[in-house]
């Protein structure tokens, strides 16, 4: 008979739990005959001794089958595709990347999630469309992936419960950055789409969770192999978290830019991003034969149209009204016209001659967050129309007195200290240049990992 304070001993004195002992605990977790005190010495138990891969591909397949699992037709089973980003800066991807699938015909059914702390949420970025519904029903989500292909939705209700209780308990035992839990909390809720194929977006750098590349590529490799250890078809792209992705942060801000990008007039390494993730799920999909031709077939739904017209029929789907997609979509939009505009702008100027080496996204980010445009605690509301446009992008010459930054906030008004923070978060000097994806892990058999 298994114990409870038997099973915390053995990870504490670092043991390796059994199949059946990950089994036992999780069942204990969502049962609730586990105390928090209990559930709180395990995890940290794990984040001291850590978990060997067979032992995490377990917690992870537990935590997967303690809710329900989605089901799909037959004939889907090959195209379910998603992706997961660690956070970043600005990273409106899966706004442009899952229409841009569904025009290539895959299946999505993108499981997001909102903002917290310095990162923003996509749920939180689509409510600032008017009506747009992020709380749907399995039913409902196989009714709008059959009529559109794409929807991105919040969590269930009965998605994962186990990863519910494990996720506020990490936060309050200072247990967030354990590995095995970070990809148990992230994988778990992908295998419960029942998907066919995943690409992992993780971030490095002075904006993102990890700092360095190598750090991030143990997080990145343990995703992946968990990832496949449930049948899932799953690669990752390692990608540079320094600045902003693309010209825009805050919501309102994002989904205009998002928008632009469906209109064929993207910033680079959004695109960038976007094709390499749909290109490495084209292909594990076996819809490219090769990555090349995987971001070819992504660019071209993009910039031909068919993605923009894809999204058009998701925000509809999704309970905004036919006028409010079909404007938004439209040539020259007037996208005030439908989303919330600040009451303010203030311009930033450069303070000297030179080259953009970049903008501190981290600061930028931080200070968007205390004027409104972020959260601190799950429940808080957000103003959607705080944010900040970049009008220089890195490697642009610009002279003294050029405008670089437009802020937009309401009532909260920056201080000397937050505008001083923003205009030192831009570094101007002589030109240098880092890559933005440094490496790309797709699974055996879809090609070489560069």
């Amino acid at each position: 008979m298994l114990s409870i304070p038997d099973l915390i001993r053995k990870k504490r004195d670092g043991g390796r739990l059994t199949d059946e002992e990950v089994r036992f605990f999780i069942n204990s977790v969502t049962t609730k005959k586990m105390q928090d005190s209990q559930i709180g010495a395990m995890l940290m138990a794990i984040w001291q001794q850590g978990m060997v891969a067979e032992e995490t591909a377990s917690l992870t397949r537990e935590m997967m089958v303690s809710g329900e699992v989605m089901t799909w037709p037959d004939e889907w089973k090959r195209l379910m595709v998603d992706k997961h980003s660690t956070g970043g800066v600005g990273d409106k991807v899966s706004l442009v990347l899952a229409p841009a699938l569904a025009a290539c015909g895959c299946k999505v059914p993108m499981i997001s999630g909102r903002g917290l702390a310095h990162t923003g949420g996509t749920l939180d970025k689509l409510e600032s469309i008017p009506g747009f519904n992020v709380q749907q029903s399995a039913e409902q989500i196989q009714k709008i992936l059959a009529s559109v292909g794409c929807c991105i939705v919040g969590q269930t209700e009965k998605l994962v419960p186990a990863d519910r209780v494990l996720y506020a308990l990490r936060d309050a035992t200072s247990t967030v950055d354990s590995l095995p839990l970070i990809t148990g909390s992230i994988i778990s809720k992908k295998g419960a789409e029942s998907l066919s194929a995943l690409v992992l977006d993780v971030k490095f750098g002075g904006a993102a969770l990890y700092k360095d590349l190598q750090s991030a590529k143990l997080l990145a490799q343990n995703l992946v192999d968990a990832g496949n250890s449930l049948g899932i078809r799953t690669g990752a792209v390692l990608s540079r978290m320094d600045g902003v992705i693309g010209r825009c942060v805050g919501n309102s801000l994002e989904v205009i830019e998002s928008l632009e990008t469906l209109k064929g007039n993207g910033p680079d390494d959004l695109m960038e991003l976007v094709t390499t993730l749909g290109g490495m799920l084209l292909v594990m999909t076996e819809l490219a034969p090769s990555l090349s031709e995987g971001k070819r077939k992504i660019n071209d739904a993009v910039i031909g149209g068919d993605a923009l017209s894809k999204f058009e029929a998701m925000v509809e789907a999704q309970g905004s009204t036919n006028e409010t997609a079909r404007t938004l979509c439209s040539p020259g939009a007037d996208y005030f016209s439908i989303l919330r505009k600040s009451k303010h702008q203030l311009e930033l100027t450069a303070p000297a001659d030179g080259v953009v080496l970049g903008v501190d996204g981290l600061v930028l980010a931080q200070v968007l967050h205390k004027l409104g445009a972020g959260r601190s605690k799950a429940e808080e509301l957000i103003n959607h129309s705080v944010g900040a446009e970049l009008l220089v992008s890195c490697g642009q010459r610009v002279q003294k007195g050029a405008i670089w930054l437009r802020l937009h906030y309401d009532d909260q008004a920056p201080s000397s200290v937050q505008l001083d923070l923003l205009q030192k978060a831009l570094t101007v000097g002589e030109e240098h240049g880092n890559t933005l994806i440094a490496e790309v892990l797709l699974p055996p058999g879809d090609g070489k990992s560069n």
